[in-house]
C-alpha cells in the first residue's frame, strides 16, 4: 500500500503471490513423497483449479493456508530424506505461521502427526539393528521432532499469547458456528459430511465469491480422476497414499463441524492439495492401465503392431488435449461465466467501489458525507461493515486524514450533526428511499444526481 496506494488490487496481489507460490511448493512436495509424473499432474491440477485461482485473486487470508501446509511438509519430508536438522526447524516454523492464516489450519499439526511417526518408527528400527556405520550420521529421530514441535510453537506463540489473553476470540468465531449450536448434532454433522463430500462432484460452494454459485468445485473430468484417486488411495492403504487420505479427513472436519453456508469453498480451502493429489494419481492409475493394455495386446497381437502404435500416439494426442481443454475450461468459467456476472457485481459490492473511486476524484473543498441506516458495527472503532471499503479506498481511517480530504461518516440516526451550510454532497452507501426523504427534510433544496451511475444528494 506504500509502494501503490489504496487500490483493491493491491490487497490482492499478496493473495495472488501465495496462490502462485503454492503452485511450486505444491510440486516439490508432491514429487517428495510421490513421483516426478504425478507431481505435474497434480501441480497443473491446482494451477488449472477454479478454486485455487478465484481464491488466489481475492483479498482473503484463507489462501495462506495451502503455501503454509505444502511448504510445510516438503521441507519436513525433504529433512527426512537428506537428514538435515535446520530443515526439521524451517518445516516446523512454516507450520507454525500457518496459524496466523486461518481457522480451520488449527487441525494441520494432526496431519503431521503421520510422517513424524514414520520417521521415529524407521529411525527406531535402524537403531536396533547391528551397528552398520552410517546410523551415527543420523539425526536423533525424537531430537529433531523435538526441534520441528518447538519451532512450530516459536511461531504461533503470538497467536497463542494473545488468546491465552483474550479466550473469548478463541472460541468465539468457532462457538458461533458450530453444529454443537444445532439441537441434532449428530444428525447435522452427517448433512454437513455429505454435503462437502458432494462439493467435488456435485453442487459446490453457492455463494459467488466463492464459486460459479452451485457448480461442482472440480471440473467433471478432473472430478472422476479425483473419485478414482481416492478409490486407489484407499484400496492401497500404505505411505503415501495414507498422508495423502489423513490430510483429506482430518481437513473435512473443520467444514462438517461448522454449521453455515455448507458447502463452504473458503472454509474447505485447505482441502484442495489432496483433492488434487487424488486426481493426479487418478490419471497416473488411467495411464498406467491404458499403457498396459497397449502392451498385452502388442504381445498378443504382432501383425496388428502398426494398429497399436497408431492408437497409442492418438491417445497421446488426447491426452495433450485434456491438458489444453482443463486449461480453456478454467479461464472460460472464470473471466466469461463467472467475472462478468452480476451476481458476482453484487456479491463484491462493486457500487460501493465506484462509490469510493468518485469521492477520490471529487474537490477537497466540497464537504461529502457517506451516510448509512445499517446499525452493524465492526472493529474498535464500531464503524459500520459498509463503509469499510471507502474508508480503505479515500485512505480516510483517521479523523486527521478524513479533514484534509473532506470526506465523513455519519448515521442516518446523526443527520443532524451535518454541515451544509456551504456546498455538500451525501453519499448514500446503500439505495434506501428513507435516507433520501430523511436528507431532503434535513436540507431543504437537496436534489438527487443519478448522473455518475448511483445516487448523490447535493444542496
Amino acid at each position: 500500500m506504500k509502494a501503490f496506494g489504496h487500490e483493491p488490487w493491491v490487497l490482492r496481489l499478496s493473495s495472488a503471490i501465495f496462490g502462485l507460490l503454492t503452485v511450486l511448493g505444491f510440486y516439490l512436495m508432491a514429487r517428495e513423497i510421490f513421483s516426478e509424473k504425478i507431481a505435474l499432474f497434480a501441480a497443473f491440477f491446482l494451477a488449472t483449479s477454479f478454486w485455487h485461482i478465484n481464491f488466489s485473486r481475492i483479498g482473503f487470508r484463507a489462501i495462506m493456508a495451502p503455501f503454509f501446509l505444502v511448504w510445510s511438509f516438503y521441507f519436513l519430508f525433504f529433512a527426512m530424506r537428506k537428514s538435515k536438522e535446520w530443515m526439521f526447524a524451517l518445516a516446523g516454523l512454516i507450520l507454525g505461521l500457518g496459524f496466523h492464516s486461518y481457522i480451520a489450519y488449527r487441525i494441520a499439526p494432526m496431519v503431521a502427526l503421520l510422517p513424524l511417526w514414520r520417521f521415529y518408527k524407521n529411525w527406531k528400527s535402524e537403531a536396533a539393528k547391528p551397528p552398520l556405520g552410517g546410523l551415527a550420521a543420523k539425526p536423533c529421530a525424537p531430537c529433531v521432532i523435538a526441534l520441528f514441535i518447538f519451532m512450530a510453537f516459536l511461531a504461533a506463540l503470538p497467536l497463542l499469547w494473545y488468546y491465552a489473553q483474550n479466550p473469548a476470540d478463541f472460541f468465539g468465531r468457532t462457538s458461533a458456528i458450530s453444529i454443537f449450536q444445532s439441537p441434532d448434532p449428530l444428525g447435522q454433522f452427517s448433512k454437513n459430511f455429505v454435503k462437502t463430500l458432494g462439493m467435488f462432484n456435485f453442487a459446490g460452494d453457492f455463494n459467488w465469491r466463492h464459486n460459479l454459485a452451485g457448480s461442482p468445485q472440480l471440473w467433471w473430468p478432473v472430478g472422476l480422476l479425483f473419485l478414482i484417486g481416492i478409490w486407489i488411495s484407499i484400496k492401497k492403504f500404505r505411505w503415501p497414499n495414507n498422508f495423502v487420505y489423513l490430510w483429506f479427513v482430518a481437513m473435512i472436519l473443520p467444514v462438517a463441524l461448522s454449521n453455515e453456508s455448507l458447502p463452504h469453498a473458503l472454509r474447505a480451502i485447505v482441502l484442495i492439495p489432496p483433492a488434487m493429489i487424488f486426481a493426479a494419481l487418478g490419471l497416473d492409475w488411467l495411464i498406467d492401465k491404458i499403457k498396459n493394455w497397449l502392451a498385452d495386446k502388442k504381445t498378443k497381437y504382432p501383425d496388428y503392431l502398426r494398429q497399436l502404435s497408431r492408437i497409442e500416439r492418438e491417445l497421446k494426442i488426447l491426452l495433450a488435449v485434456f491438458f489444453i481443454a482443463a486449461s480453456a475450461q478454467v479461464f472460460n468459467q472464470y473471466f466469461f461465466r463467472w467475472a462478468p456476472n452480476f451476481n458476482v457485481y453484487e456479491a463484491f459490492q462493486a457500487d460501493i467501489t465506484e462509490k469510493a473511486h468518485w469521492l477520490n476524484s471529487e474537490p477537497k473543498n466540497i464537504k461529502k458525507y457517506v451516510i448509512t441506516d445499517t446499525v452493524d458495527q465492526v472493529g474498535t472503532t464500531g464503524t459500520p461493515m459498509s463503509f469499510q471499503p471507502i474508508i480503505f479506498i479515500t485512505d480516510t481511517f483517521y479523523p486527521q486524514k478524513q479533514a484534509e480530504k473532506n470526506i465523513y461518516y455519519i448515521a442516518l440516526k446523526n443527520i443532524s450533526s451535518a454541515d451544509c451550510s456551504q456546498k455538500c454532497e451525501f453519499v448514500p452507501v446503500e439505495y434506501n428511499v428513507s435516507i433520501f426523504k430523511k436528507i431532503k427534510q434535513q436540507i431543504p433544496g437537496a436534489f438527487l444526481d443519478e448522473s455518475k451511475g448511483f445516487i448523490v444528494i447535493k444542496n
